[in-house]
């Protein structure tokens, strides 16, 4: 399919556990590491849209207009994310998450914005995790929503562990309006829009 220079293109993928969020590094430590271009043959100028971390997983996307990844990385656009933390978290800790919470961010203390918090009655039809979490010998595990406007390094993760739940699994379901559904992990669609 031939593309005009003026026309843009958009991919939404589900990221799996293991890979960073980048095609390629120059940081000879990262060579062994899994990148986003073994996912699918994406075209020159492509970009992710945030980021998630190695150990996370779920909605990304990508784009190849620079003014859209600017939109959707502003804090005009929700992301959601279910995150499944040790123990069984407490009514105080969710009220703590939704207020705010005291976070490191770039070595000063950062105080999140209030967000949308609330535990998941069940555990959510996610696919299994290419690593194994611990199981509930170690102690119970308890999932919960967050929705948050703003998107700091390693923000959730930092969030949950404040609250005294760290996190073991963090998955990302939807960006504004496009939810991650019944994608599995490496699955590469291209859409004509992604807002």
């Amino acid at each position: 399919m031939e593309v005009s220079k003026n026309e843009h293109r958009h991919f939404v993928i589900f990221k799996p556990y293991g890979y960073l969020s980048q095609f390629l590094s120059r940081d000879s430590k990262q060579q062994s590491k899994n990148f986003l271009g073994s996912l699918y043959e994406f075209p020159k100028g492509i970009m992710a849209i945030g980021r998630l971390d190695e150990k996370s997983e779920g909605l990304l996307l990508l784009t190849t207009d620079g003014k859209m990844s600017g939109y959707i990385n502003s804090q005009k656009v929700e992301k959601e994310y279910y995150a499944q933390v040790d123990g069984a978290i407490s009514d105080r800790a969710i009220e703590c998450l939704k207020s705010g919470i005291e976070i490191g961010f770039d070595g000063k203390k950062y105080m999140t914005k209030p967000c949308k918090v609330f535990k998941l009655g069940s555990t959510p039809d996610l696919p299994q995790r290419s690593k194994k979490i611990r199981d509930e010998r170690h102690g119970p595990t308890s999932w919960i929503s967050i929705t948050l406007n703003e998107g700091k390094f390693r923000q959730v993760r930092k969030m949950t562990s404040a609250a005294g739940f760290p996190t073991l699994r963090l998955v990302r379901v939807r960006i504004g309006g496009i939810h991650i559904d019944n994608m599995q992990p490496g699955e590469v669609i291209e859409v004509k829009s992604i807002i």
